[in-house]
C-alpha cells in the first residue's frame, strides 16, 4: 500500500486577484507543514481550489489513490458553494471541514477591507458548511484556531477513524468453521455487510488449517517459542502445550496472511483434529494486529481488526471481550470481563504469565495454554456491533476499568473489571434495551466520540451508553431511530 496520508484543500475563488492567492496558498503550505508535525499521518496540502473543474478533478484523484485516506477542507476566504457541488457528489473518501482561520486574535491596528477580504473564513467556512449539509454528506466538523492542542488532538483521532475506515473497506475474516450452535447474535447477513461495511467474510474447514499444521517445522516452533519468552512470563512446566499453540498460532498466520486476512474465527465447538482450541495462538495474534471473535462471532472479529488500526501505531489497546458474571455488592458494582483463553495482552496491566490449565468446555485432548493477566485501570469504551435486520447496529458504552477488588486465585484466564456507565444496573438495562451482544471489544484509546464518526461514515445506526443516559429516554431514542432507518 502507498504511505497514509490526507490531503488539505482550501477553498478561494479568482474574485480576489493572483496577490490574495499566493497569499493563501503561501499560508496553506505553512499550516499543513506545522500541522503534520502533531498529526499522526501527514497532511499534504494538494491546491487552493477556484472552480468546479478543479474541485471535481482533485476529488477523483483522491478517489483513485489508495494512499489518500481522507479529505481536510478550510475556507481561507469566501469560496462559492456550489462550484464544490460536483466535486462533493462523487467523493468516496472520508471528509473533514476544519473550520479554522490562520491569524488566532484580530488585529486591532491592522484590520481593514484588504484584512477582511482575505481573513474570512467566519464567511467561507459557513458558506462551505451549507452545502455540504444541503448534500446531506457524513462530515467531521472540527472548528477552532488550527494550532490549538485540542484542535490538533480531534483531528488526529479523526484521522485514526480514517484508517479504521480504510481497514473497513478492505477487511477480509477468515472463519474456520461455523459458528456456535444456535447462538443467535454471531449471525448476521454477510452480502449485506460486504456492501455496506467492505467486509469479505469467508469459511476455511478446520481441516485445512489441521493440514498446515502439520507442515509447520520445529524451526518455526523454536523461533516462535523465543518470542514467547521474551514477551511473557513462562509459568508452567508443559512445554509442550506451549509448543502446541506455536504450532496452531504460525498455521493460522500462514493462512490468513496468503489470503490477506486481518481478522479471524474459530468455536469450540468445532476443533477437528485438534488438540487444544488455540489459547494463547490467538492472543499473541490479536497483540500483532489481527482482530478475533469467538463463537465464530465473525462481526466482532471484524471490529477488533477495526478498532486495533485506530489505535496508538496502528494497534493499541483493542481487544475481544465478554461480559461474564457481574459483582453486585451494594456500592460495589463491577462487570467483570474475560472469555475462556482469548483476550489480547495489548490490555494487560503487567507481564503476562503462560499457564496450563484444564478448560472444561469443548473437544480439548490436552489442557491449552494461555496467557492470564489482569487488564489495565482507566477510562475506556466496550463496543458491539450487530445486525437488526435490514441495518447495522453500533452500541458504544462508556467503562472505567478498576484494579479487580479480588484475586481470584482460581480462574486462570485473562481478566478485566469494570464499572459501567451510567452505573452497573442501569447500564445492564440500557445495553439489553440497545439489543448489545455479549461479544464487545473493549478499547482503552477508541473513544466512544471516534466510533460514532467511524459508524457516520460507514453510515450505520450508533448508540451511546454515557453517564447521561437513562433507559426510559434510550427507549425513545431507539425508537425514533427505528424509524428513521427504516425509511432510510
Amino acid at each position: 500500500m502507498e504511505r497514509r496520508e490526507f490531503w488539505f484543500v482550501v477553498g478561494s475563488q479568482l474574485l480576489y486577484g493572483d496577490k490574495v492567492l499566493q497569499t493563501v496558498d503561501a499560508r496553506a503550505k505553512e499550516m499543513a507543514a506545522e500541522l503534520s508535525k502533531a498529526l499522526p499521518y501527514p497532511l499534504v496540502y494538494k491546491a487552493t481550489v477556484k472552480s468546479n473543474d478543479e474541485i471535481t478533478q482533485l476529488v477523483k484523484d483522491a478517489n483513485y489513490t489508495n494512499g489518500c485516506c481522507g479529505l481536510v477542507a478550510w475556507c481561507h476566504t469566501f469560496s462559492p458553494s456550489k462550484m464544490w457541488i460536483n466535486g462533493l457528489n462523487t467523493l468516496q473518501k472520508p471528509y473533514c471541514h476544519l473550520a479554522t482561520q490562520y491569524n488566532k486574535e484580530i488585529p486591532n491596528e491592522e484590520i481593514d477591507m484588504d484584512f477582511m477580504n482575505l481573513n474570512q473564513s467566519a464567511h467561507g467556512d459557513r458558506e462551505h458548511g451549507f452545502i455540504a449539509a444541503r448534500l446531506r454528506m457524513p462530515r467531521k466538523v472540527i472548528a477552532g484556531y488550527w494550532k490549538n492542542l485540542d484542535i490538533q488532538k480531534r483531528l488526529s483521532e479523526w484521522m485514526r477513524v480514517c484508517i479504521g475506515v480504510q481497514t473497513s473497506k478492505n477487511l477480509k475474516v477468515m472463519r474456520f468453521g461455523d459458528n456456535m450452535r444456535e447462538v443467535a447474535v454471531t449471525e448476521g447477513d454477510k452480502v449485506e455487510t460486504q456492501i455496506k461495511l467492505g467486509w469479505q467474510v469467508n469459511t476455511w474447514a478446520v481441516g485445512d488449517l489441521v493440514k498446515e499444521m502439520s507442515a509447520v517445522t520445529e524451526k518455526e516452533i523454536d523461533d516462535l517459542f523465543a518470542q514467547y519468552r521474551t514477551s511473557y512470563d513462562i509459568a508452567t512446566d508443559d512445554i509442550e502445550a506451549i509448543r502446541y499453540q506455536a504450532r496452531e498460532e504460525l498455521a493460522m498466520k500462514k493462512m490468513m496472511d496468503r489470503e490477506g486476512c486481518k481478522a479471524f474465527s474459530n468455536t469450540f465447538e468445532d476443533l477437528y483434529g485438534m488438540q487444544q482450541l488455540p489459547g494463547l495462538a490467538t492472543q499473541h495474534l490479536m497483540a500483532q494486529g489481527y482482530g478475533y471473535g469467538g463463537e465464530g462471532d465473525w462481526k466482532v472479529s471484524a471490529m477488533t481488526a477495526i478498532m486495533k488500526s485506530m489505535g496508538a501505531d496502528g494497534n493499541g489497546s483493542s481487544a475481544f471481550m465478554e461480559d461474564y458474571t457481574y459483582h453486585l455488592v451494594d456500592g460495589q458494582e463491577y462487570s467483570l470481563g474475560a472469555h475462556m483463553l482469548e483476550v489480547c495482552p495489548s490490555l494487560a496491566a503487567t507481564k503476562p504469565r503462560i499457564e496450563t490449565h484444564y478448560l472444561g468446555i469443548g473437544m480439548n485432548a490436552k489442557d491449552p495454554a494461555r496467557l492470564v493477566f489482569e487488564g489495565k485501570t482507566g477510562d475506556g469504551i466496550v463496543a458491539s456491533i450487530v445486525d437488526m435486520g435490514g441495518r447495522m447496529r453500533l452500541v458504544v458504552q462508556d467503562i472505567e476499568a478498576v484494579k479487580p477488588i479480588l484475586s481470584m486465585p482460581n480462574l486462570p484466564v485473562a481478566r478485566v473489571m469494570w464499572k459501567a456507565m451510567p452505573n452497573l444496573t442501569t447500564g445492564v438495562e440500557c445495553w439489553i434495551i440497545a439489543g448489545g451482544a455479549h461479544h464487545t471489544v473493549l478499547s482503552y484509546d477508541v473513544t466512544a466520540e471516534m466510533l460514532r464518526d467511524w459508524a457516520r461514515i460507514m453510515d450505520i445506526e450508533f448508540v451511546h451508553i454515557d453517564k447521561h443516559t437513562i433507559p426510559q429516554k434510550l427507549e425513545e431514542e431507539l425508537l425514533v431511530k427505528d424509524l428513521v432507518w427504516r425509511l432510510k
